[in-house]
């Protein structure tokens, strides 16, 4: 698993660098490099982690006071000093962690003036990482039995063709899908021009976190040209086209949903967002063009957490595709631990959101995923940490591959984008 991973992240690395002639970071005045004495940038509990540290700006290596500090991923600081770079280098021994988790150094230095900052994640034995959020008895009764009642629902939508969306190769529609008695969610439905009876895969990529416009549509060429239906949808039942500034108006309203009603399962925001889920899947396999075979999942963050929950759910998906998941352990931040976003305040866990927590968590979903899954997540990552993303990883026991890729914070490279979209085409029935 370990060996395919490093493949697949070397793999991704020589697409971008031969896609793009561009330095890392873009048109930047400086770069922070840190080079962690373990290639992979994973040590075992107790290991001591050395990280070599170099600043450069216009490319010319900086003689500077670095100050910096140390603290477990995404938690206070219980170490700090100060080291100077020498010819732009210092080596900076961050010490160990008795306990599975991450350490983060963070890093701040003023050349010329102007005060810049950098940190970096190393992982201690990060495969024991396991989750603080405990499974309720009751789980998979509780969502079955929701998801029952809610297909007594009539499947109803409708669907208008966006001629300014469509291309030579897929047309576009904005669809209008009834989840529940109350609640509708928008989508763009991605349709091959050639598109044949039975003959096409579905893919299903719900969204990243916050009140937006549907976004990304069409930057995603490579599905058009594999006969994939793809379905992109928001979850709020704000239709897409509306006017910016109507949206910012409501986003002022919606901006706390994920934490409206978190004191009863049955009365928390995203109830009728998971039962969308299934939803969106009654949708697709409605299409008389799907092949009547392939359903896969695939989003990021928000959409991440979505697209795993959907897998677990409905066993009508046959592939998982997630990349550094959301909503994963979010009670852990109730013992002091790191949590998964988004990150609520200590005065949101009271011991009726607990619970609610427990039955809308990732990781509980996790464990009733059976179709075979990619993850994808970065060690810098500040949103969805790595330590949350690892509690997931190692709950899943499904067929399951990993691309992991240290360096990145919470982001993806169109590189792997793509890699997903092939990793997907690859196991199709």
């Amino acid at each position: 698993m370990k060996n395919k991973s490093l493949m697949m992240l070397l793999a991704s690395l020589f697409c971008m660098l031969t896609l793009s002639a561009e330095n890392y970071p873009y048109r930047s005045d400086y770069l922070w490099v840190t080079v962690p004495d373990h290639a992979d940038w994973i040590y075992k509990t107790g290991e001591e982690a050395k990280i070599e540290v170099q600043f450069y700006k216009y490319g010319i290596p900086c003689d500077a006071v670095v100050e910096y500090s140390i603290g477990t991923d995404l938690l206070p600081s219980d170490k700090s000093g100060k080291t100077t770079l020498k010819k732009g280098r210092a080596v900076i021994n961050i010490g160990t962690s008795k306990k599975p988790a991450f350490r983060d150094l963070r890093l701040k230095t003023t050349v010329d003036g102007v005060t810049y900052q950098h940190h970096v994640k190393v992982g201690f034995s990060p495969e024991q990482i396991k989750p603080f959020t405990q499974e309720p008895k009751d789980f998979m009764d509780y969502w079955k039995k929701a998801v029952a009642e809610n297909q007594q629902t009539p499947l109803k939508y409708d669907m208008e063709l966006v001629k300014e969306m469509c291309d030579d190769v897929e047309d576009v529609y904005l669809v209008k899908l009834q989840v529940d008695r109350r609640h509708w969610l928008y989508g763009y439905l991605l349709y091959p021009k050639n598109a044949k009876e039975r003959n096409c895969p579905v893919v299903f990529t719900p969204p990243g976190a916050g009140v937006k416009t549907i976004k990304e549509v069409t930057s995603r060429p490579y599905y058009q040209t594999n006969n994939m239906i793809r379905f992109v949808t928001e979850i709020h039942g704000l239709r897409p086209t509306m006017d910016e500034k109507d949206f910012t108006d409501i986003r002022s309203a919606f901006s706390d949903y994920l934490e409206m009603g978190l004191d009863s399962p049955d009365h928390y925001y995203m109830r009728h967002v998971y039962l969308g889920l299934v939803r969106c899947i009654d949708f697709l396999t409605s299409l008389p063009e799907w092949d009547g075979k392939n359903v896969a999942v695939m989003g990021g963050s928000q959409g991440g957490a979505l697209s795993i929950i959907t897998a677990a759910l409905d066993k009508r998906v046959t592939l998982c595709v997630a990349n550094h998941p959301a909503l994963s352990d979010m009670a852990a931040g109730s013992a002091g631990l790191t949590s998964g976003y988004p990150h609520f305040k200590d005065e949101w866990y009271t011991e009726a959101n607990l619970r609610t927590m427990a039955y809308y968590d990732v990781v509980n979903f996790a464990r009733y995923v059976t179709c075979p899954s990619f993850l994808t997540w970065g060690f810098n990552d500040n949103t969805c940490p790595p330590t949350t993303s690892y509690a997931v990883w190692n709950t899943l026991s499904c067929e399951k591959e990993s691309l992991i890729t240290p360096i990145n914070e919470h982001w993806t490279t169109d590189a792997t984008n793509k890699l997903q979209m092939q990793w997907i085409k690859a196991r199709l029935k």
